[in-house]
């Protein structure tokens, strides 16, 4: 059975029980962080950690743990289950207490950690999505869990035959429900500015940094909704699907319909990327 950490114990997950006047529960009040592992190493580390602290900063929460808890309550869970290739998940609430909106003068954050196995996607060969307004509120920069509107802006994409939604505010293109987007244009990668309706994926950056490295053209720009059906390429990348393809958008063939060859290359270097974390001593 997997080995869960919460508030200070490892224990397995069928023993890991929390108040039901947690404030997670009742008011979706907390954030949290997926963190990929590979060869039992945690990827990006630091850059999880570090959006975890601007997420809490965010919600106006004081990180209960610090940054040397957090690696070696991190490590632990990885160390306690099974797999060279995990999937981190940890959760922070404010904590339990009265039911009332405003912030309890005393309350101690709950902070809950488990892992899954992870399974390395192989090349897909591209995926279906669909374009849809953007519902959510003003803050997508924090990762919160309060996930309702992303949750059915995934289903409706479902319910249509696709994997994801491409979320669209003021005619330009944000993100996905769970992923952040890229385009292709004349062989360059565009990816929307970060700002308070995206949320600041760590795949996004690395896909960014290893297409600097390899001399590939690739930049920060507004996306408007003409330019994404007219792409070559489109692109969802996130920590555990990586960089998908999408060959068809809204029923419409993206570019010939299948897998680019950007995207045949970006996803190669990404691979190497993470053989390297999993050999590196």
């Amino acid at each position: 059975m997997a080995i869960v950490y919460l508030n200070g114990e490892f224990l397995p997950l069928a023993d890991a029980k929390i108040s039901v006047l947690d404030r997670g529960f009742i008011f979706g009040d907390g954030v949290y962080e997926v963190i990929p592992v590979y060869g039992r190493r945690l990827f990006r580390l630091q850059e999880h950690l570090q959006r975890l602290e601007n997420s809490l900063q965010g919600i106006k929460l004081v990180n209960p743990l610090t940054h040397a808890q957090w690696v070696e309550t991190l490590q632990s869970i990885v160390a306690h289950n099974p797999g060279e290739d995990q999937s981190v998940y940890l959760q922070v609430t404010r904590g339990p207490a009265k039911r009332e909106h405003n912030f309890p003068a005393k309350i101690v954050p709950t902070v809950f950690v488990m892992s899954d196995p992870l399974l390395t996607p192989p090349p897909s060969p591209g995926v279906s999505a669909i374009t849809c307004p953007d519902t959510r509120w003003q803050r997508c920069e924090i990762k919160a869990i309060t996930l309702l509107a992303n949750v059915l802006h995934r289903q409706q994409a479902v319910e249509t035959g696709a994997v994801e939604a491409i979320l669209i505010r003021d005619d330009h293109v944000m993100e996905g429900a769970a992923s952040n987007v890229f385009i292709v244009q004349r062989n360059v990668a565009i990816t929307p500015p970060k700002s308070q309706f995206i949320l600041p994926g760590i795949t996004r950056d690395l896909v960014l940094e290893v297409m600097q490295v390899a001399n590939l053209a690739c930049r920060e720009e507004h996306i408007t909704i003409a330019q994404l059906r007219t792409a070559d390429e489109i692109w969802l990348t996130s920590s555990t699907r990586e960089i998908l393809p999408v060959i068809r958008l809204d029923k419409r063939l993206v570019g010939r319909g299948q897998p680019g060859p950007l995207w045949q290359q970006v996803w190669q270097l990404y691979q190497d990327y993470k053989q390297r974390l999993r050999t590196y001593a």
